[in-house]
């Protein structure tokens, strides 16, 4: 049976479950294996060794590039393997070649060999490259809408924090005095094994396009996946906007050791203080996101991320710039000031609002894409956020060359995300849509929904729903897991602020055949082209707002949309509007702003959807009623 959102389980109880809980601690072990080893060498290198041709302020850039490389490289093929095979054979065989890797990489540890340690970063570069699209494209396939937006956090946590435990462990085990390297050698091979073992016990998830035909060309398949991923322009958009906050995280990233000496004048654990708060952040802002969209597919996140994004990074530049110089502070020192407190707060709520922003986008990104497209959907977008990462690496060098200081670079990052948000929101007016509508079922009412599992998630529906307020559409968008078009009347459009709101909706205005037949047709071929494009098409049969808080006669438009189009309606039942700012209740809308002050308890019930040849206006009619006095 589905459950409503009230009683779905929260996104922990999936660590029970095998469908899941595998793939989670494969995924986690792989993740800290990898930063174990890169951070490991990059300490070696940098403190411990002489390496003529690679200078020790060089190692982190030379070992990320050489991470990030096959990315670029070989994302497309990984994307097409993943969609031919079945997930779980290819996250075992990517096991297996983790295992290989790090067993040459501990010979390379052994003897202190810096090339075959370099060799081996470039190698794990491709085993995360390959295991890329695979992370993203199994979740859908085992998890329903309402758990994807846990499952992602969950991961996105997952992975920040076995970032962050990789790192720690690898810097403190290379530190041993004589034994270091070789205590890390042991370290990788055990995570690799461990992992996969654990991966035998992911469940089979078969291929979704087993016919696919692959092309090895790496550069012309590069070209063809993000000419796929254009085909959805919604998705393509996204992935944008996933890239620009991996270009934005990098920024931090990259300057965080810099940071700490140079403006915090901390010593290395003040370093490694940033990056757990930082990853404390984006952990916690990841597992929020089930909590605020209430276990729904919710993009009305996105903005509330990309706006914290840029007051916390503009904020920091504030509270870095006027810090009195001193000596290296420990890690005891650093915390006892007061003016390194905002610097921490600054840093874990920009982290946070990352997590609140990505999470949303990378579950919109899986849902949205074709089953049997989505892994190279998801390989466009580890080769866009590999080409973001590296514009964000130059980009830094060019402003520090020009003796930007760290704090102006950070303000210039954080203006720069408010721009680049408000032209992807504005691209994708969607974003700002559902933000609009996360507002006001969070604020100006306390909304629920019953029966929300009767919306389809999938293909053509019409909906049908008593007309109360101004705001139904709005309530109706934040209810439902993908977009609506509603059919609304012409005047409305007339109103200044409503107006412009419904046309970013790409609501169709509607006239009576009376009063301007030409609208009137118009209308239903727009709602006709809706249904055909399997979309979700909303109407309000009354024709009209109520001016007495009582359903009236439906008539009879949905009749003629099923003429063309048999598909499914689902009956819908706002409840509690009447009597709202948004109402007619004292004759027009808004006269007196929150007459009922904030938060008031609204509702919607979702009745389970009628079949063509059972709808009538009357019986539709009856059924919503039913659906108000429950």
């Amino acid at each position: 049976m589905t459950l409503s959102a009230h009683d779905q389980p929260n996104q922990f109880s999936l660590l029970k479950q095998r469908r899941f809980a595998p793939f989670f601690w494969t995924q986690f072990l792989g993740a800290a294996n990898d930063n174990l080893f890169k951070f490991a060498l990059t300490v070696m290198v940098t403190y411990q060794l002489s390496v003529s041709w690679m200078p020790p302020n060089m190692a982190g850039l030379v070992i990320g590039a050489l991470f990030i490389l096959p990315f670029l490289l070989f994302s497309a093929t990984s994307g097409q393997l993943t969609d031919k095979f079945d997930k779980t054979v290819v996250i075992r065989f990517v096991k297996w070649l983790e295992i290989g890797i790090m067993l040459l990489a501990g010979v390379g540890f052994w003897l202190v060999n810096v090339p075959i340690l370099l060799a081996c970063v470039l190698l794990m570069g491709l085993h995360s490259t390959i295991f890329g699209p695979v992370k993203f494209a199994y979740l859908p396939q085992h998890l329903n809408e309402r758990e994807l937006t846990g499952g992602n956090g969950m991961v996105e946590m997952g992975t920040f924090v076995a970032i962050l435990l990789g790192q720690v462990s690898g810097g403190l085990l290379v530190a041993i005095p004589g034994l270091g390297r070789h205590y890390v050698a042991f370290g990788c091979v055990a995570l690799a094994l461990i992992g996969r073992v654990i991966a035998q016990q992911i469940p089979a998830s078969p291929s979704t396009d087993p016919d696919l035909k692959m092309n090895w060309n790496p550069v012309t398949e590069t070209w063809a996946n993000l000419k796929l991923a254009h085909q959805n322009i919604v998705v393509f958009r996204s992935l944008l906007g996933i890239s620009w906050m991996w270009f934005f995280g990098a920024v931090f990233l990259s300057l965080f050791p810099a940071f700490a000496k140079d403006v915090l004048h901390g010593d290395e654990q003040v370093a490694s203080l940033l990056l757990v708060v930082f990853s404390i952040g984006i952990g916690t802002g990841s597992l929020l996101c089930e909590v605020l969209s209430k276990r729904h597919v919710e993009i009305g996140l996105v903005p509330l991320g990309a706006i914290g994004m840029s007051v916390f990074a503009i904020d920091l530049y504030f509270a870095s710039r006027g810090l009195s110089p001193s000596s290296a502070l420990s890690l005891g020192q650093f915390i006892g000031t007061v003016d390194h407190w905002r610097v921490m707060v600054d840093l874990a709520l920009l982290s946070l609002f990352a997590g609140l922003y990505s999470v949303p986008m990378y579950a919109l990104v899986q849902l949205r894409s074709k089953a049997s497209h989505r892994a190279r959907i998801i390989a466009a977008n580890n080769i866009l956020n590999a080409l973001f990462m590296i514009v964000s690496s130059v980009g830094v060098g060019v402003l520090l060359a020009a003796n930007f200081t760290i704090p102006q670079v950070f303000l210039i990052v954080g203006i720069l995300n408010a721009i680049v948000a408000f032209y992807i929101f504005m691209l994708v007016p969607e974003y700002f849509l559902r933000f609009v509508a996360f507002l006001f079922t969070r604020f100006v009412y306390r909304f629920t929904v019953r029966g929300g599992e009767n919306i389809p998630t999938e293909g053509a529906a019409i909906l049908v729903c008593n007309h109360v307020a101004f705001v139904d559409p709005v309530l109706l968008m934040a209810a439902s897991p993908r977009p609506i078009r509603f059919i609304m009347d012409h005047h409305i459009f007339a109103l200044p602020v409503l107006g412009w709101f419904f046309r970013l909706l790409k609501a169709i205005p509607i006239a009576s055949q009376r009063d301007d037949p030409v609208a009137y047709e118009k209308a239903f071929a727009a709602a006709r082209a809706t249904l055909d494009e399997g979309e979700l098409l909303c109407i309000f049969p009354e024709g009209v707002l109520t001016n007495n808080g009582q359903l009236g006669e439906f008539k009879g438009g949905v009749m003629k949309l099923l003429g063309n189009n048999p598909v499914p309606v689902v009956p819908l039942a706002l409840q509690n509007l009447w009597g709202s700012t948004f109402s007619r209740i004292e004759g027009s809308a808004m006269k007196r702003p929150f007459r009922r002050g904030l938060f008031n308890p609204v509702g919607l019930v979702a009745g389970s959807a009628l079949q063509p040849a059972e709808v009538t206006p009357a019986a539709l009619q009856a059924r919503v009623a039913e659906l108000l006095a429950t």
